[in-house]
């Protein structure tokens, strides 16, 4: 039953709406700890909430709620009693949203004011007129409050009344919409748990036609392809599957070929839709198939890896490798729907989920200091929060720059490094822990350049390594990871340009590095 297996139950709403004992009373009939975040801060402080206002401030106190919030959201299975202003700060609403189901309750003031007729721990209410209060201060929030969708009215109600009505409430999650727009349009990225058995639906809202072809690899095929295959044809779309084997190594010209004779034969003209289900490497061939199968077809992306879901499915990009040089052949090929259930992400090892979050930290470090220090402080939780704020950074450079003429440039920050190691390792070295080890080495060579701080490359050292992430390489040597950067798309002519970091949230790039600090640099990251 709801929470435990969907994540949290976030009950908010303005003070004496009954957040405390509708709370206990959803936790006793769904076996799920109950916390009361009022009750928790003051065991943590030792002094009661009036003793906090008065000691420290309010402000002091919308501090810890704040990291409280954080804390909550990394967890799963609670079911949570906010503060009344607690979720007021937009940052608080949005991180514990991710975590789970936010629901508000309400009561009318005169029933507020009789339900707190006798309470002397509310500092807010320490006024003479608490009826003037109570109104000020519901119409101060209301704004707040309007932007949380679900609302159940408690007035009257017992606390088991108001507990069905939540549970109700709960069973449904709304996906979050992401749009996206580029030079020929726009399209949207819909993120949520029980998606991907909707991917008929929203292929059929979208206008897109079949038949379908459903391209997948081995390992997710069978996994998923019969719930998005029975999804697609209960949207009255025929559709067939395409397998091709799993990994790195086969995103080649000849797998293309292989979905090219299966297109052929099961018929795909120009009104068909091509659907990617997979990570990173299915994403790309059958995005990059769909760009040039009769000049075109309409692609939808289902990603299933972290990485896939924060990076490689947004922004249009799709390439197959060549044995000299990752992804040098590709194109452009913005997709007509991108479908995200996190849900997908229960089915990976964690090694592959570690891997992804390498592309979600290099996200944090381009423009977004809160999801860094979301992933610092508390690992990779909430999923679901952490993959939207991802890719929303990613979004905004996108949109900035969809051909990557300027500003997506800054999207390859520790690729540079990470392709080169990828393809010394034949493609053994997955993307994301190229990537993360690439990540130091442009902190560490920023470091060197003295355009950051000594500090970031050890802190993102520490942070890759409490994933699970290698931080250093071996089996080559300096001179080898150097001549492998030569067919980096990102060069200029024979001018490597490296994305480096002068802080968290503050990348640029640059061509203007020397060889003798690179190779320092390389050199220093060796794992002997």
């Amino acid at each position: 039953m709801y929470p435990g297996d969907s994540g949290n139950l976030i009950l908010t709403g303005f003070m004496g709406t009954g957040k405390t004992r509708v709370g206990q009373e959803i936790a006793q009939q769904t076996g799920c700890e109950f916390v009361d975040m009022d009750r928790q801060l003051e065991a943590r402080t030792g002094l009661t909430i009036p003793q906090i206002f008065a000691q420290h401030g309010e402000a002091h106190f919308r501090a810890l709620e704040a990291a409280f919030c954080r804390e909550l959201a990394a967890r799963s299975g609670l079911v949570i009693a906010t503060g009344g202003g607690a979720l007021i700060p937009a940052a608080n609403l949005e991180i514990l949203s991710a975590s789970g189901v936010v629901v508000c309750l309400e009561a009318t003031p005169e029933e507020i004011l009789s339900r707190l007729a006798g309470a002397s721990d509310r500092p807010l209410l320490d006024v003479e007129d608490r009826n003037a209060r109570i109104l000020s201060l519901l119409e101060e929030r209301a704004t707040a409050y309007q932007r949380i969708p679900n609302h159940v009215d408690t007035s009257g109600l017992a606390p088991d009344q108001v507990a069905d009505r939540v549970l109700a409430l709960a069973q449904e999650r709304p996906a979050r919409i992401i749009p996206v727009r580029h030079p020929n349009g726009q399209y949207s990225i819909h993120l949520g748990p029980g998606l991907l058995d909707q991917t008929g639906a929203l292929v059929r809202e979208q206008g897109l036609g079949g038949p379908v072809a459903l391209v997948s690899n081995t390992t997710v095929s069978a996994l998923y392809a019969d719930r998005v295959s029975r999804s697609l044809a209960a949207a009255g779309l025929p559709v067939v599957v395409h397998t091709v084997p799993d990994g790195e190594q086969y995103k080649t010209l000849d797998t293309m070929q292989t979905m090219y004779d299966a297109f052929i034969d099961a018929g795909l003209d120009r009104h068909s839709t091509v659907v990617a289900l997979g990570g990173g490497v299915i994403g790309d061939m059958a995005g990059l198939a769909a760009a040039t199968y009769l000049r075109g077809v309409p692609l939808v992306q289902v990603p299933t890896t972290v990485l896939s879901m924060v990076d490689s499915s947004v922004g249009g990009k799709v390439a197959v490798d060549h044995p000299r040089g990752k992804n040098l052949i590709g194109a452009f090929k913005q997709p007509e729907l991108v479908v995200i259930d996190p849900a997908c992400l229960g089915t990976l090892p964690p090694s592959i989920v570690a891997s992804g979050l390498a592309e979600a930290v290099k996200t944090g470090i381009i423009g977004d200091p809160d999801l860094h220090a979301q992933i610092e402080e508390y690992g990779p939780a909430p999923m679901p929060w952490i993959i939207e704020r991802a890719i929303r950074v990613k979004v905004a450079v996108v949109e900035e720059d969809p051909y990557e003429h300027g500003r997506r440039a800054v999207l390859n920050l520790g690729h540079t490094f990470g392709h080169a190691l990828e393809v010394l390792s034949d493609y053994s070295l997955s993307h994301g822990m190229a990537v993360g080890i690439g990540l130091v080495a442009a902190a560490r060579l920023s470091a060197r350049m003295g355009t950051c701080d000594d500090d970031l490359a050890p802190r993102i050292e520490q942070l890759l390594r409490r994933l699970g992430l290698p931080a250093t390489y071996h089996d080559h040597t300096p001179q080898q990871v150097w001549q492998a950067m030569a067919t980096d798309k990102k060069r200029r002519g024979k001018t490597l340009r490296f994305v480096l970091p002068r802080a968290v949230g503050d990348v640029f790039v640059t061509g203007d590095v020397r060889q003798a600090d690179v190779l320092d640099v390389l050199t220093a990251l060796q794992d002997d």
